[in-house]
């Protein structure tokens, strides 16, 4: 079959490589842009499996001001990714996101809302007593206090990936439903990728947006990215509470999180130290009864009564060199773009990303720089951590 030439190539067709594809294209329209996704179903896509929130509150700048850039974006998303009289609806519930502080956490707790009350974000601290006026249902516990981000909030992270990849192709980009076999080089540089089907695509640019399959694709060229795939278990259950409005998603120091959906429905999820490695979608109800509810029910009683409604498992693509994105050209292979290694960001930082990948690739001023998730630091062994707690 003869070869197909592209200006750029995006290994990974989820919401991280369709934002990208569409700044490409917003930029320069005569680009020849492909998107190559394995499986145009998202039936195991880490976006489409996402819990869909977005917060401002990180304790890195830089991860600050990549989510205020995407709080911007989602206020024009519809009329930006209109097709036609196609506009996409996110759905975006601004509850806020209320993070319980302990007092091992407290001193990196108040430095990051310095920090983020600096660069014009709306949190504030809350006092224990002052907790149960935003959450009624929860009972005060062993903590010093706590930060309420007001612009924090949920949203439909299907329709997300569906505005960028749509507008991107009403663009010029082509979507290729296929899976990549290998990335291809000569010498230090890229020339494009061979498929599974044995084809081979041309380019100068290929950018690794494979998520949790990121390093699985980094090694066809020889490249070795400190990103895992890790299974991550979401569950909604059916309560007897009956709020009046949306909720605060509460945080707790450990790590468990719980997001009110609507009504008497609620989201929750946590990440385990023993977290399955690999690429496990399976789903365990037992893991809600045994390690969940229990410390549930501690901090809201309410809970003690509830039906698991449904849920499922999706895959973190976790950096375990730091817990942060790697954002750039691999300094050893010209041309091999990396979006990796998220560990739970991606979804929210995926407008202001988008927007640093084209700028990269098209030799641009950027617009936000986020050069300290350059993927030097990795052969450098230089790690940026954004906190101690447990924040994801």
């Amino acid at each position: 079959m003869a070869e197909r030439s592209y200006d750029v190539i995006l290994v990974g067709g989820g919401v991280m490589g369709c934002a990208i594809a569409y700044y490409l294209l917003k930029a320069d329209p005569r680009l020849r842009v492909a998107i190559l996704e394995k499986d145009p179903t998202y039936k195991r896509s880490s976006t489409v499996l996402s819990d869909g929130n977005i917060r401002v509150q990180f304790n890195l700048r830089e991860n600050i001001l990549m989510s205020l850039y995407g709080l911007e974006v989602l206020e024009r998303f519809a009329e930006e990714m209109a097709v036609g009289d196609k506009r996409p609806d996110v759905a975006f519930r601004r509850q806020g996101n209320l993070f319980l502080v302990d007092e091992a956490s407290r001193e990196e707790a108040e430095a990051g809302l310095a920090l983020q009350q600096s660069l014009g974000c709306d949190v504030t601290w809350l006092t224990p007593e002052e907790i149960p006026q935003h959450h009624p249902y929860y009972q005060p516990g062993d903590v010093v206090g706590g930060t309420l981000g007001r612009q924090d909030g949920s949203l439909d992270p299907w329709a997300v990936l569906m505005g960028y990849r749509d507008k991107a192709v009403d663009l010029g980009a082509r979507f290729i439903p296929a899976e990549v076999a290998s990335v291809q080089a000569e010498g230090r540089r890229v020339t494009g990728v061979r498929l599974a089907s044995g084809e081979e695509l041309a380019g100068g640019v290929v950018v690794n947006s494979a998520g949790a399959w990121a390093a699985r694709l980094a090694r066809t060229v020889g490249v070795q990215l400190p990103v895992q795939p890790v299974r991550r278990q979401v569950f909604v259950v059916e309560t007897p509470v009956r709020p009046e409005g949306l909720l605060p998603s509460l945080f707790f120091p450990s790590g468990l999180y719980c997001i009110h959906e609507r009504e008497g429905q609620f989201m929750c999820g946590k990440s385990f130290p023993d977290d399955p490695v690999g690429f496990d979608f399976g789903w365990e109800r037992r893991l809600f009864m045994e390690r969940l509810w229990p410390e549930l029910v501690e901090w809201i009683p309410a809970f003690d009564r509830l039906r698991i409604a449904h849920g499922w498992a999706g895959l973190y693509a976790m950096n375990t060199l730091d817990g942060n994105a790697i954002l750039g050209e691999w300094p050893e292979l010209q041309g091999f773009y990396l979006a990796n290694g998220f560990s739970g960001h991606g979804f929210q930082h995926c407008h202001a990303v988008g927007r640093y990948l084209a700028e990269l690739i098209l030799d641009q001023p950027v617009s936000l720089d986020l050069s300290i998730f350059s993927p030097r630091r990795i052969l450098e062994n230089r790690p940026v951590f954004e906190s101690r707690r447990k924040l994801v």
